[in-house]
């Protein structure tokens, strides 16, 4: 799956809010040429919440293990929730767990800095995890959206 293949299926979930950091956007330095997804049917970026996913292409201070910095690496963080990375762990994310090696390609993983949120991350995701991928970001997708419309519930009382 390329970075462009992945948008372009996050994108059909639904009520997506895309963003591709780049220069002269007023966004820091680190984060541009990466993408970030939000369930934000309004279109505005919002203030109380994560992403549900992200692809970063390069490694950021304290998350070089991955080792983006191989040409053509990139890393797809799924924000997966602890049934989803149990299901795809076999372990809790507060348990640590070492061993694996966070540079495997097209590996579902635990997120090298975020897995004790639940996170999950795939280094160049290809045909060995191409169907997981799409089934953790739908996850992803409905998690954020139940959040929206909790928060928005919450907000109309």
């Amino acid at each position: 799956m390329s970075i462009d293949e992945i948008i372009e299926f996050i994108e059909t979930l639904g009520g997506v809010l895309t963003l591709r950091p780049e220069p002269g956007d007023g966004s820091p330095e680190i984060a541009w040429g990466d993408t970030f997804f939000y369930y934000a049917p309004d279109g505005k970026v919002p203030t109380t919440t994560q992403p549900f996913a992200t692809i970063v292409t390069k490694d950021y201070p304290d998350d070089d293990g991955s080792r983006l910095d191989r040409p053509g690496a990139f890393r797809l963080n799924i924000s997966a929730g602890k049934d989803a990375f149990i299901r795809f762990t076999g372990h809790d994310p507060r348990t640590p767990v070492s061993g694996a090696d966070p540079s495997m390609v097209d590996t579902v993983l635990a997120h090298p800095v975020y897995g004790s949120a639940g996170w999950l991350a795939v280094v160049n995701p290809d045909t060995r995890t191409a169907d997981s991928v799409r089934e953790l970001l739908r996850t992803a997708h409905d998690r954020a959206c139940a959040r929206y419309q909790r928060r928005a519930g919450s907000q109309a009382h």
